[in-house]
């Protein structure tokens, strides 16, 4: 369950994934070296949204373990090296600057920023592997494909920032996914061996003052973990009872989630109204907000219309959770449930110097 949307945004009370700062700690500088990095963690915008420390761990200490479970876990020094320099370009993707064109809408790199505008272009393509003006013009000028054809569109300011973001989140998950696969190999046995499940953190719904897709999906997967839960121990353990002939009365705990799940993905619930508006041209995210409020408000007793308050963060819907009620705001939801990536720029991963990359992107 990688939460793929913190890459690139935190919100107040979290910070990022911890190797981000524990590159920065310094306490390998020969990474900081390598990576073009600064040890400030404000240096980067996608690191530095929310906090950057945590009372409880010390990133320099957490850094010598993570470099020493590379080389415990059978990592070669390449694989490691390749971890490390995407997860520094991802801080200097962050970084990038375009301006828009006078007169027009298209994007190009802003250059007035000195080091933070074409620089973290360039850190980026040297650690990726790739030619940094080919990145630049694969970002502003990306090909699609029309009918049989390839035609080169313009972007706005605005797409190319919605683009590397694409792009950072797709970099870090594709990685993420290959490490647990990598890791569960080196730890594979062919000896005899007993199946269990651990239930952990059953309780990871997020309730926060500013609610957004994120959230949502962070709460349903709650709410399906909770059913999961509830269903085995208390619907199957006292039909078990029932089995074995003990005197039982059914007791019914009133925890019974799936109407809430259901609001969620069953055809014509959130999610499935998302993904239709998502397929025409000129839906917004007032559109979806009618949708949802013509098929669900005052018909799902979990869908309701929040009161917005003053000095609270505007809300647009609100739903009735197993751990509570959370009100949503659902501006940006087409864009990051479309999350659609740059197939030219893809095309430059695939060609990378940099082999991890070129395998993580080769389907």
């Amino acid at each position: 369950l990688l939460e793929k949307s913190r890459v690139i945004f935190q919100l107040k009370a979290e910070r990022n994934y911890h190797i981000f700062y524990q590159i920065l700690s310094n306490k390998k500088p020969e990474l900081l070296e390598m990576l073009l990095v600064t040890s400030n963690p404000y240096d980067y915008g996608y690191v530095s949204q929310g906090e950057v420390t945590v009372a409880s761990i010390d990133d320099s200490e957490e850094l010598m373990a993570t470099d020493s479970a590379f080389d415990v876990l059978g990592f070669t020094a390449e694989e490691k090296a390749g971890v490390y320099k995407l997860t520094g370009a991802i801080m200097h993707f962050g970084n990038m600057k375009f301006k828009q064109k006078q007169r027009e809408e298209q994007a190009e790199p802003d250059g007035t920023e000195g080091e933070s505008g074409r620089g973290d272009a360039d850190k980026s393509a040297y650690l990726m592997g790739l030619n940094s003006a080919d990145l630049l013009k694969g970002l502003c000028h990306p090909r699609v494909k029309v009918g049989n054809e390839y035609v080169t569109k313009g972007q706005s300011v605005q797409q190319v920032y919605y683009s590397i973001g694409a792009l950072a989140k797709a970099v870090y998950e594709k990685m993420f996914n290959w490490m647990v696969v990598r890791i569960n190999n080196s730890l594979d046995t062919k000896q005899p061996r007993q199946y269990f499940i651990g239930v952990l953190d059953i309780a990871g719904f997020e309730i926060f003052d500013f609610n957004s897709f994120e959230q949502l999906c962070i709460n349903f997967t709650n709410e399906k973990l909770q059913q999961f839960f509830n269903h085995h121990m208390f619907v199957l353990e006292q039909e078990e009872y029932k089995k074995e002939g003990i005197e039982w009365e059914f007791i019914d705990f009133g925890m019974d989630l799936q109407a809430c799940i259901d609001l969620i993905e069953k055809p014509m619930g959130i999610m499935s109204i998302l993904e239709e508006e998502c397929m025409f041209p000129k839906a917004s995210d007032m559109t979806f907000k009618s949708k949802l409020y013509d098929n669900h408000l005052g018909k799902s007793a979990n869908f309701g219309k929040p009161r917005n308050v003053k000095g609270k963060s505007e809300a647009h819907f609100s739903l009735v959770h197993y751990a509570g009620t959370v009100d949503y705001n659902i501006l940006g939801w087409l864009e990051k449930n479309k999350d659609p990536l740059n197939e030219t720029v893809v095309g430059l991963y695939q060609k990378s110097a940099l082999k991890l990359l070129a395998h993580l992107f080769s389907n």
